[in-house]
């Protein structure tokens, strides 16, 4: 048996007349840039996730960046993030010339610790950026107390977390703002790079609009120094199509992590948390065993892709090293391994991939 990490191919399958027509709609519209749909899917991915505003823009870098930027955070600043996330969110930082500062993560969720938050503000911290790992939104209750106690503003990193939620309350919408990544991977993924801000505060939304499209407040009116981030409309068209099956296939994900946490419980390996919290849309599905590299080239062996998300703490990667020492994230790098977990596997695949994880445990040769 052979089993991708993930089946874009398949997902693509299941919705292609409607998609089609989707792409085929913008080509006869002769209108690509800025239009009605991507106005349209701004109106529904914002209703989607219970926000007032939604920014379409052309990737989840530039998501976070025109965040930092309309929340106000300018250079020099310093803003309070996480170790263990996709590079993006340390770049999205460093490009408008503010300060990455690492705080470590929780033992069990993987996400930043609220308590390292607390000890590594200063005069200079304006912000915190917490990631929702792996399609689990962070401790946000305890990290907004701390933010509103010293006036710092929340830019929600919600690349992995589309759908999630905490008492009905989606991801995105705890902070100033929230960036999202509609990379194709992603529980909901274009067919292309894409991605967009959501938010409840019109100044961030207006600011992050002109941002987007070369600072403009009108055509050919240029007030603030902006970007070329705009999400184009079959993007948009296809993210239109595929936001109507989210919730759905975020269903099946959390049914794939069920099978997984029934099969693999008690047999030497370490299962992902869903914290106290619930909520979870898997995302990723994320184990931690001592012998990692084994286990992956022997499930590779089998048929069996994985991924390791992320094998570097970010402050180790040489575009981003600074001084900062993250126990608990740096020991997790050397364990962590993402099983295949989409809409699409079988329970007869998830089978498949427990059995070779049990048989990998069984032997001592391996």
């Amino acid at each position: 048996m052979n089993i991708p990490f993930g089946n874009l191919k398949e997902n693509y399958n299941i919705s292609k007349r409607a998609i089609d027509k989707s792409i085929v709609r913008v080509l006869n519209s002769g209108w690509f840039i800025l239009g009605k749909e991507v106005e349209l899917f701004e109106k529904e991915f914002a209703r989607f996730c219970g926000a007032k505003y939604c920014v379409g823009v052309a990737n989840g870098l530039e998501a976070l960046q025109i965040s930092l930027l309309a929340s106000g955070i300018k250079k020099g600043d310093e803003v309070i993030t996480t170790p263990l996330s996709a590079a993006a969110t340390a770049l999205a930082i460093i490009h408008i010339g503010a300060k990455p500062v690492y705080v470590d993560i929780d033992s069990e969720t993987y996400n930043i610790d609220p308590e390292k938050i607390k000890k590594a503000i200063t005069k200079k911290t304006k912000a915190i950026l917490p990631v929702h790992l792996y399609g689990q939104i962070c401790d946000m209750q305890s990290i907004i107390k701390i933010a509103k106690k010293h006036n710092l503003k929340i830019i929600e990193d919600c690349a992995q977390s589309h759908g999630a939620t905490i008492k009905n309350k989606k991801a995105g919408t705890f902070g100033d703002c929230g960036a999202f990544s509609f990379y194709p991977s992603k529980n909901l993924g274009a067919y292309g790079d894409a991605g967009c801000i959501v938010t409840n505060n019109s100044n961030i939304a207006k600011l992050a609009r002109s941002l987007r499209d070369y600072g403009q407040i009108n055509r050919y009116e240029h007030k603030y120094c902006g970007f070329n981030s705009r999400l184009d409309e079959i993007q948009a068209a296809i993210l239109r199509v595929k936001l109507l099956k989210l919730s759905e296939y975020n269903k099946k994900r959390v049914q794939v992590a069920k099978w997984y946490n029934e099969s693999l419980y008690g047999i030497g390996i370490v299962l992902p948390s869903e914290g106290h919290f619930g909520g979870h849309v898997w995302h990723l599905y994320v184990i931690c065993a001592k012998n990692r590299d084994k286990l992956q080239k022997y499930l590779q062996k089998n048929g069996i892709q994985t991924q390791v998300h992320f094998p570097k703490v970010l402050y180790k990667q040489e575009a981003l090293l600074s001084y900062s020492k993250c126990l608990i994230a740096e020991n997790a790098v050397k364990e962590i391994l993402s099983l295949p977990v989409y809409p699409e596997l079988s329970k007869k695949e998830v089978e498949y991939i427990c059995k070779s994880i049990k048989e990998f445990f069984k032997y001592d040769k391996y």
